[in-house]
């Protein structure tokens, strides 16, 4: 299947008019304080994965015009059920070329060089990949790589995959607080480094070792990966339920060479759209 690539500014997000209320005004940072703990998102959880949360299904998929001809039909008992529906196998097709670096969801993507330093800046925010992994060795290893960031929201298919075959290493849980993954945070909250999150280092056959991160985000109900030792491309790795989240790819140095379009939109704070499988870059040789 092709892709029609398109781009969208990073952070000319359509305006929300109670996340701009909570993260630009005093008062609403204050009930922000309370929305970004995690049992808010429990609680949120626990009624989406309820028969009452099914009535908001119709109208979700009317605002976010939603086409459900691409999906398995199926009767869903809870809006967190409709939320990790399953996608028909023919709407993303797997490449048969392993050299290609895939997305591993359908998001908006953008990729940052990551320095000697681990260091790397997202809207003048300045994260260090420590910082993310909280693990001084794993960091280092990842110098002069980069970091792909895809962003999921409300509408996207919320099913994510690995992107090649491998081993998993090791996997490891941060907890944290939740606020949105939506860039009007990122002005004052380092959002990816205080979001509850999981990692797993991957050993892959093609790529050395990656590491994928899915990142909370507010009112998630849960971050769902299944547990496996090795995996297949492709393979589907978890889902996230209700609200838009972010998955984070970390790449060794001279591994990945990123497509020439979605680095230079990313330089520009330019989010380009991708899909799940979608190459957004090609192994280095």
């Amino acid at each position: 299947m092709v892709f029609e690539r398109n781009t969208k500014s990073y952070y000319q997000e359509e305006e929300n008019k109670a996340l701009l209320f909570l993260y630009q005004h005093l008062f609403g940072r204050m009930i922000l304080k309370i929305l970004t703990r995690p049992f808010v998102s429990q609680i949120v959880g626990t009624y989406m994965n309820s028969a009452f949360s099914k009535r908001r299904i119709s109208k979700f998929i009317d605002k976010n015009h939603i086409d459900m001809s691409k999906y398995i039909e199926e009767t869903y008992h809870s809006f967190n059920q409709f939320f990790t529906r399953t996608i028909k196998k023919e709407r993303r097709i797997l490449p048969e070329d392993t050299d290609l670096f895939l997305s591993p969801a359908d998001a908006r993507v953008m990729v940052y060089p990551i320095t000697r330093d681990s260091a790397f800046e997202i809207k003048n925010s300045c994260y260090t990949v420590n910082e993310l992994l909280r693990d001084d060795e794993l960091a280092r290893k990842y110098q002069g790589g980069y970091c792909f960031i895809f962003r999921l929201c409300v509408d996207d298919y919320h099913r994510y995959s690995y992107i090649d075959d491998g081993k998993v290493e090791r996997s490891m849980k941060i907890p944290g607080i939740f606020h949105t993954v939506q860039p009007l945070a990122f002005k004052k909250y380092k959002v990816f480094s205080e979001n509850t999150r999981e990692y797993q280092v991957l050993q892959t056959s093609h790529f050395k070792t990656v590491v994928q991160m899915e990142v909370g985000a507010l009112l998630v109900g849960k971050i769902s990966n299944h547990e496996k030792e090795s995996f297949s491309r492709g393979e589907e790795k978890g889902y996230f339920e209700f609200g838009g989240s972010t998955i984070i790819l970390l790449v060794e140095k001279d591994t990945v060479i990123p497509d020439r379009d979605i680095l230079e939109n990313s330089s520009k704070g330019i989010e380009t759209r991708v899909y799940l499988y979608e190459a957004v870059g090609r192994k280095k040789i």
